[in-house]
């Protein structure tokens, strides 16, 4: 193609089905890795087992720490299909795939399709994105609800026809679902982003065009339901879930997440690879006014990315998936930046950032057996390395191949080079932790069991919990002496729990079979104790044992 070109629809339904089956294809791979990975998958599995889809628990005790929307998603695909992994993760990966066609689509209709094509491409191949995507966190599915909420608000603000309108109504229902997914955040960020563009640009007239009270509307009628029938059922809630986890966590260090205020820095740019020398000119170009007057969608999307990012800056509680809604902003700022550079060589710089980075990764990739720990052996670290040398080389053909094209002003053929090694760095970094992983998710010790593990005999978690250990085994644990994230759960529902390890040890000798988790310390001091337990498996950080 010249480098004006708009790609054909036949090289762009190629491209879809291409990066669909990278996508989509490595999900069932992995085991769930603890904490998240194991706790998301096993709250959904408790739904469906209970049939209660109103008051989310794990293991058996209430957790309200999130609202229920990946829940019910992720139940609704163990029941259809059956719990796998892929299953577990199919939310996280279905938001972050259509997060990067939506991107690709409004990019193409607010600006033109060529930096449409490039930003879907930003977007599917920055690490963060890519990584975020296969993993199963609340993180993405927030990410791509309160992204399209905004996408779509630039599409219903672009021109004020009767599509628009159905836009705008989509913007509102993307943010209720977005509220339904992580809380209060999905009014919080959008209401002050609008406020911030309206301040910023002097469109005062922009909060009338938004239809305010249709929206709501809107709003109130997918988030009530929910909120009104968890509260009857459960009275403590509504003091729990919007002033704890909302104001407690953003305004003090509770949860143990604090971070410097330039935490994010960093991740940004680590989560921007590949296009790390694209991403202060693509910030750039959406400071600049439109020629044309009227709505301002470069603006708008760099006031979202400022305020997100600020937002999270400030907060006492950090964690770096924080910033993933500012991405696809950053793809379509970056989509536009690069349609611009069409024939210009000066491109070609822009891919030495990736080159560099590559070569770094393959010098890390040769110490990785320095990272051994007690918990994981430098065996495991081998056998981790030949992925990281293939994630490195990636990188480093796709740098090298797109500074060849950029020399040429090739920009399509530029951002395909850089997209498709960053995506594939990102992927095999992923496929290959499996290898270190493994020590961090209880996939093996339940296999291990499973099969002598006789129904209905009590287990115990003792004064430990593993996350990932009640999705495999299919059932729940009794809580020993450890409370963390479910303190508050417990303390609605104490019956579910042992308090010490002492009152573990006296039921433990009364009941004529059990079995239990441990810790290998706990498992010491029991053993020291003169506690009757046969060993049944024994990892790095675990020690299952039964009685007799």
């Amino acid at each position: 193609m010249s480098a004006a070109a708009a790609p054909p629809r036949s090289f762009l339904m190629l491209l879809i089905a291409v990066f669909a089956v990278a996508w989509f294809g490595t999900l069932e791979h992995r085991r769930l890795i603890n904490p998240d990975e194991g706790r998301y998958a096993e709250i959904p599995r408790e739904m469906v087992a209970s049939g209660d889809w109103i008051t989310p628990r794990l293991n058996d005790i209430k957790y309200f720490y999130k609202p229920p929307l990946q829940y019910w998603a992720t139940a609704s695909a163990f029941k259809l299909f059956g719990e796998h992994h892929w299953t577990a993760r199919i939310w996280p990966a279905l938001t972050g795939f259509l997060g990067v066609l939506l991107t690709g689509f409004a990019t193409a209709r607010l600006f033109s399709r060529r930096a449409g094509v490039i930003a879907g491409v930003v977007l599917g191949s920055s690490i963060l994105w890519n990584v975020i995507g296969h993993a199963n966190t609340l993180d993405m599915g927030v990410s791509f609800l309160l992204a399209g909420a905004i996408l779509a608000l630039c599409l219903a603000q672009h021109d004020q026809s009767v599509e628009s309108r159905r836009w705008l109504d989509g913007a509102w229902a993307l943010l209720a679902l977005a509220t339904l997914s992580k809380g209060l955040i999905g009014l919080v960020l959008p209401a002050a982003t609008v406020l911030a563009y309206m301040l910023w640009q002097r469109d005062w007239g922009m909060l009338l065009r938004l239809r305010p009270v249709r929206g709501i509307t809107i709003l109130l009628a997918i988030t009530a339901p929910w909120f009104i029938a968890v509260s009857i059922a459960n009275p403590e809630f509504p003091h729990y879930f919007f002033i704890h986890e909302h104001f407690e966590r953003f305004l003090t260090k509770t949860h143990g997440r604090y971070q410097p205020a330039w935490y994010f820095i960093p991740i940004l740019l680590l989560g921007m690879i590949p296009w790390l020398g694209s991403l202060a000119q693509g910030l750039w170009i959406g400071r600049a006014r439109e020629s044309a007057p009227g709505f301002s969608p470069s603006r708008f999307l760099l006031a979202w990315t400022v305020v997100v990012f600020g937002f999270f800056s400030v907060s006492s509680s950090k964690l770096a998936s924080y910033i993933l809604p500012i991405f696809p902003s950053l793809a379509v700022l970056l989509g536009v930046y690069l349609a611009r550079m069409d024939g210009n060589p000066r491109l070609r710089w822009q891919a030495v950032p990736m080159i560099l980075v590559g070569l770094a990764a393959l010098v890390l990739a040769s110490r990785a057996p320095g990272f051994a720990s007690e918990q994981v052996s430098v065996e495991r670290y081998l056998a981790y390395q030949p992925w990281l040398y293939a994630a490195a080389l990636a990188l480093l053909l796709g740098g090298a191949l797109a500074f060849v094209y950029g020399r040429q002003g090739r920009t399509l053929a530029f951002a395909l080079a850089l997209g498709i090694g960053g995506h594939v760095f990102g992927q095999l970094f992923l496929l290959g932790h499996d290898e270190v992983g493994r020590v961090n998710s209880a996939h093996d010790a339940a296999l291990a069991i499973r099969d002598k593990l006789p129904p209905g005999v009590p287990f115990f978690s003792a004064d430990t919990y593993d996350q990932s250990l009640q999705f495999y085994l299919k059932r729940t644990t009794t809580m020993v002496a450890y409370r963390d994230e479910m303190s508050f759960g417990i303390s609605q529902e104490p019956h579910k729990f042992i308090p010490t390890l002492a009152e573990f040890e006296s039921r433990w000798r009364e009941l004529p079979l059990a079995w239990a988790l441990m810790s290998p310390a706990t498992w010491t001091e029991m053993q020291k104790k003169g506690l009757p337990m046969t060993e049944q498996f024994r990892d790095s950080r675990r020690v299952i044992v039964s009685k007799p």
